[in-house]
This record gives C-alpha cells, structure tokens and sequence, in this order.
C-alpha cells in the first residue's frame, strides 16, 4: 500500500489556504489535470461534502474517475478524506494546513492508495507510484498559486 507524502510552504494564511482548498468547486477552473468536479452532497454546515473526480492522466491521455467523501475541521485547519468508490481499489488520506506564521503555511498532503491489476508488475506499479506523486505535487502547487494569488 504505497504512501505518497508531500508539503509545500505557501505564502499566505492559513485561514485563506484552507478557504482556497475547501472550494472544490473552483478546482476544475485552476488544476489543468482535473476535467471535472462535481458535488455530489454537502452537509448542513459544510463541513462532510461527498464529490465526483474526473482527473486526466496526462501522459496517458487517460481520465481516472473517483468518488471522495470530505470531512473538514475547520478549527484543526485539516481534511480527512477517502475514496468511496472508483478506478482505485481504495485511496484514503488527509490534507493539513498549518500556520508557519501569520502569512506563511504549511500545506501537508498524505494519501494512502491502492491499486491491484492483475499481472502487473513492480515497474508499472513504480509508474503508477510516480504518476499518482506527480499528480499530487500538482494540486498542492495549485492550491499554493490560487492561494498567493488571493493573498496580495
């Protein structure tokens, strides 16, 4: 069960960042690699949201698709999310953000994932490995430009 762990300190507040990663909604307008995002239930408070990822595959030309349910806690700054269904036999991790200082954060991303196909072997597991990390990177370095963005 791969475990890809990545940060990124982002130059804006924490507050702003976690604002900027909860708005799913505006993902597909931002993140180049996610055709589409849809909400499928959100809670009263907003704070257990279920959604719908369609996610290109770049070098493969390829969409993945997903369904992810969220819980947010808002006064831990954190995201605890997984895969409830989709091309993966199952993904599950979080999103925290930390403050750095009052316009530093630290954007923690870990995602625990699985995915079986039959006669596969190390190498093209290594390359999913590597595809999934790449695709990661990518969110974070989206969330921390739309949030510089807004920062200024």
């Amino acid at each position: 069960m791969p475990v890809i762990e990545q940060s990124v300190e982002i130059a804006a507040p924490a507050d702003l960042v976690f604002s900027v990663a909860r708005n799913v909604e505006a993902f597909p307008t931002f993140m180049s690699d996610l055709q589409s995002l849809t909400v499928l239930e959100s809670s009263d408070d907003g704070l257990r949201t279920v959604t719908e990822w369609v996610g290109i595959i770049q070098a493969f030309k390829m969409k993945i698709r997903w369904t992810q349910e969220d819980h947010w806690d808002v006064n831990a700054l954190r995201d605890d999310f997984r895969m409830l269904q989709g091309d993966m036999d199952r993904m599950e991790g979080f999103w925290q953000f930390t403050a750095v200082d009052t316009d530093h954060t630290r954007f923690d991303s870990n995602v625990d994932y699985d995915l079986n196909v039959p006669m596969v072997g190390p190498m093209v597991k290594g390359l999913v490995k590597k595809l999934m990390t790449e695709n990661l990177q990518t969110t974070l370095n989206a969330i921390k430009k739309r949030a510089e963005e807004l920062a200024v």
